[in-house]
């Protein structure tokens, strides 16, 4: 169902100026969820007004295109603590705090993301530590990455 369904929800969002950031199943046979994270493409924060937009639009496609099909559709943003899922999403974030898991670091670690460089065909991150220590890490070797949110700051 995720597969048939993720056409029509990015023509959806396409329709109202957003982007799909994740779509997920969830549910029963009978009642399935339709959990969609959506995102803004001119880099600003997703709204209550964006989701609503978003959740309007989706319905609209899904209840023509899935001949009577009951669900629940769940609109949200990707949250404040995001994934970080290519160098896109890197460039994006320049400056924010981020939790990074790799090796390279020795497991998950709270870094500043400085910036992406490119080398042999790789995209690399480059990250500030803690300590002033500014590290480079092949974003193939990242395991994950999601931006941090601290309530002291």
């Amino acid at each position: 169902m995720k597969s048939e369904l993720e056409p029509i929800v990015k023509e959806a969002l396409a329709e109202v100026g957003l982007e799909l950031f994740e779509l997920r199943r969830g549910g029963t046979r009978n009642r399935p969820i339709v959990d969609v994270r959506i995102d803004r493409t001119d880099g600003q924060n997703v709204s209550i007004e964006d989701c609503a937009r978003a959740s309007r639009a989706i319905e609209a496609k899904l209840d023509v295109d899935e001949d009577g099909m009951r669900y629940v559709l769940e609109v949200s943003s990707p949250g404040i603590e995001r994934p970080l899922r290519d160098a896109a999403d890197w460039i994006r974030f320049v400056g924010k705090q981020a939790n990074v898991k790799s090796d390279l670091l020795g497991g998950m670690a709270e870094v500043e993301i400085v910036g992406i460089e490119h080398e042999d065909w790789r995209e690399i991150a480059v990250v500030r530590t803690a300590k002033g220590e500014e590290l480079r890490l092949p974003l193939n070797e990242v395991r994950e990455a999601r931006l941090s949110f601290n309530w002291n700051r």
